[in-house]
């Protein structure tokens, strides 16, 4: 299984509200901070992911190509 971030989105999510309950401006922001890495993670995979759909599509129209 992929990781796509979904891990951090969701603990800085907790964190940042855990932050917001307790009043702690540095524990919101390091939940703000996981969060983003978390979707920096998403979109990377996602970005990877239709490079490597990309590169098949190409590979199997040069193959084809050749016949």
């Amino acid at each position: 299984m992929k990781d796509k971030g979904t891990v951090e989105q969701v603990k800085g999510k907790a964190k940042k509200v855990a932050g917001d309950i307790v009043n702690d401006n540095k524990f919101k922001a390091e939940g703000v901070a996981e969060q983003v890495l978390g979707k920096v993670k998403e979109v990377a995979t996602d970005i990877k992911d239709t490079v490597e759909d990309v590169a098949e599509k190409v590979k199997d129209v040069v193959e084809d190509s050749k016949k």
